[in-house]
This record gives structure tokens, C-alpha cells and sequence, in this order.
């Protein structure tokens, strides 16, 4: 099957049944540019004989993942008798919570990991193993996020709340002027915040960062339902019966903010950085400038893509240009389709956008958050110290 087949006409990616009850921005222009890229990447595909998804170098790696996170956490609950062998055992068990985050979770939400949707789906699962929600995540992750990046009030993944700017388009508050420095704390505790009170409260009142959503029912309720309890008796109830609570509660503390810390990272590098647009619609309705695909490429950066272990670990996500374009494709496969991507936007005169390592990007995201806190100068100012 074709890209062109398999690749839905709307921007939400395999959830075009899914429409926005809020009035969104609408994309201008007809992409001439994605359907180029569309047609040279099936190309690729069709000429080499590889496979979308579906690959066996994907199964082994989603059991090395799984493996890693099951030896780790029996290790740190069972056996680990002292604290400088639970640390390391802490960390390694947040580490691999977030790699089955970063690769199985992530492919199988998307619909990358298999043609077979309920191998997705239990690829997706593994969401709420780790306390989230895949119902809550496929909403406000491959809905909001993927359709609308880095549009404010409509992609949710920027969206700090009061804690955080992270557009230039949201509201500048007196602490934003520190934000550089306290908000690396606030993303090791970003797990807990949906584990214990986010994906309740969007169940609760039916609404994601301000935006309606329909509420889980029948199975949908049940696996929400079910995988709370699941995460819980693993996180608290089966430990509590080998330790002190205040040990239990330390540990958790501990592996959740490594974990917060893994995850947000990886995903802020992609778009709150320097060189990543933060374009505003115009107009009544709301239109943007750029057609769809053109407006993915603006407001996302690479990083790292040289580096095989970030790329292994990270589960291709430093490709994140390549994963916007086409996250139905597993990521096993970005490094390959990436040359393609980057040929077809230097023909169309679209700037694609890449940090050469994961210090370059870590750098960047650190340089946007501390400009993005500071008051911004009157024109007259700006003019005097020209």
C-alpha cells in the first residue's frame, strides 16, 4: 500500500474521523511541496522493497526496551539491599520507562509500529503501564501537537500554564524572568503531574488544555481505569510490602524525576529552541500563512542526527522534522528517508533546521527559555542601542 494511501489527507494523521470541536486554524495554500515529498519518499520505498512497519529490528528492540525496564525494576523492588545499589538501579528503571516512552509507546500511538491496528494499540498500552493515559495522550498528542505545532492555544505541548513561556504569543509573566533556570526542576516533575492529576482531571471535565474532548467510555474507560491500577500497584503497593513508605515515596520521587526529566527534554529540544517558528494565525477565522507540511518544517528542529546511540535511545524523535511529516512510518526508518526530506526542502526554498548534537540543542532550548522570560524592549530602545 502507498503512502498516499496510507497517509491520511488530514493533518491529524490516522485520526481524520477525529475533527477538533473547537474552531481551529486553517492551513493556506496548496502543498505542492508535501505532495512532492510524499511521491519521492514512496518512491524510496517502492524501489528498495523496505517495509513501513512491521520491521523484526523494531520486535527485538521493543524486547531489549521491555526487558530493560522488567531486570531493572525486579532488581530495585527484590533485590537491592543497599542505597548506592538502588540509585543506580533507580535510574536505570526511569531511563528505560521513558525509552518504552520514546520508542514503543510513541510508534504504536502513531500507528508506525505495525499495519495491524490492534498491535498498535497494545504498542500504545504501554502508556498507561507507566501511569498515563493512550486515550488521553492520542488526543492531545497526535491531534493537537501534530496538527497545530507550536501554535499557542492550540498546541498543548506548549502550553506551561503560568510556570512557563514558552511562545512569544502567550502572556509574559514577572517569574518567566527565571524560568531558564527553575523550569529543568519543574520537568522532573511533569510524570507525577499527569500520573496523579492531569489525565483525572481531563477525564473529570472532559476537556484537554482548555480544548473539549470526548470522555473514555466501555473498553476505553476500563484501560484508563485499568492501567492507573496497574501503575499504582507497581509504584506503590507491591514495594510497600518490602520497605518503609517513606522509602517507597523517596524512590518514586527519585525515578519520576529522572524519567521527567529524560522525557521532557527529548521532546522540548524538537521545538522550543532558537530556530524553531512560533507562527500565529491571522484573520477571522484563523488562517496560517504556510500550507500544513511547509508549516511542520518551520516550526521543528533536528538534532543529534549523527549520533546512533540518541537516535537508538531517543527512538528516532532527534528526526522529529521527518516524524511530523510522516508519523506513520516507524522510526527505524527517518535516517534513511531524512536526505530525502532535506533535498526536497532546499528545492522548494523551505529552511531545514538541524543542531549537530545534543549539547548544540540542549544549548539552544536553554537560550529560548531565558529570551522568552525576559520583558521585551520598547522599539524606541532597540533603536538607541542600534
Amino acid at each position: 500500500m502507498s503512502i498516499t494511501q496510507e497517509l491520511p489527507a488530514s493533518p491529524a494523521f490516522g485520526h481524520a474521523k477525529q475533527k477538533p470541536p473547537f474552531d481551529p486554524p486553517k492551513f493556506g495554500g496548496e502543498d505542492l511541496f508535501y505532495l512532492e515529498l510524499r511521491r519521492r519518499v514512496e518512491e524510496y520505498f517502492h524501489r528498495s522493497g523496505k517495509k513501513q512497519r512491521d520491521l523484526p529490528r523494531m520486535y527485538v528492540k521493543t524486547f531489549v526496551v521491555l526487558a530493560w525496564f522488567a531486570a531493572s525494576y525486579a532488581l530495585l523492588v527484590f533485590a537491592a539491599a543497599s542505597w548506592w545499589t538502588a540509585a543506580p538501579l533507580a535510574v536505570s528503571l526511569a531511563l528505560a520507562m521513558a525509552a518504552i516512552g520514546f520508542n514503543i509507546q510513541h510508534d504504536g500511538a502513531h500507528g508506525a509500529y505495525s499495519k495491524f491496528p490492534w498491535v498498535n494499540k497494545l504498542m500504545a498500552l504501554t502508556l498507561d503501564l507507566l501511569g498515563g493515559s493512550s486515550y488521553g495522550w492520542n488526543r492531545k498528542h497526535n491531534v493537537l501537537h501534530h496538527t497545530y505545532a507550536n501554535i499557542a492555544g492550540h498546541d498543548d505541548d506548549i502550553d506551561l500554564g503560568f510556570l512557563g513561556r514558552l511562545s512569544p504569543q502567550q502572556p509574559r509573566l514577572k517569574i518567566h524572568r527565571l524560568q531558564h533556570v527553575y523550569l529543568w526542576f519543574l520537568y522532573g516533575l511533569l510524570p507525577l503531574k499527569w500520573q496523579f492529576y492531569d489525565d483525572f482531571r481531563d477525564l473529570l471535565t472532559g476537556r484537554i488544555g482548555g480544548h473539549p474532548f470526548p470522555r473514555p467510555r466501555g473498553w476505553d474507560l476500563a484501560i484508563f481505569l485499568g492501567g492507573k491500577l496497574a501503575f499504582f500497584s507497581l509504584a506503590l503497593v507491591i514495594p510497600l510490602f518490602f520497605y518503609p513508605v517513606w522509602t517507597v515515596l523517596g524512590f518514586l520521587l527519585g525515578v519520576t524525576f529522572v524519567q521527567g526529566l529524560a522525557l521532557s527534554i527529548v521532546f522540548q529540544l524538537a521545538h522550543c529552541v532558537d530556530e524553531a517558528e512560533f507562527p500565529a494565525p491571522s484573520g477571522d477565522p484563523g488562517r496560517m500563512e504556510a500550507p500544513w507540511a511547509v508549516h511542520q518544517v518551520q516550526t521543528t528542529v533536528n538534532y543529534a542526527t549523527g549520533n546512533r546511540l540518541v537516535t537508538w535511545y531517543v527512538g528516532g524523535l532527534n528526526y522529529q522534522i521527518e516524524h511530523h511529516l510522516f508519523p506513520r512510518i516507524c522510526h527505524l526508518n527517518y535516517p534513511a528517508i531524512a536526505p530525502l526530506v532535506e533535498q526536497t526542502c532546499q528545492e522548494f526554498g523551505i529552511s531545514y533546521k538541524a543542531h549537530p548534537t545534543f549539547i548544540a540543542a540542549l544549548a539552544s532550548h536553554y537560550r529560548q527559555l531565558r529570551q522568552m522570560g525576559l520583558p521585551e524592549r520598547p522599539a524606541a530602545d532597540c533603536w538607541r542601542s542600534s
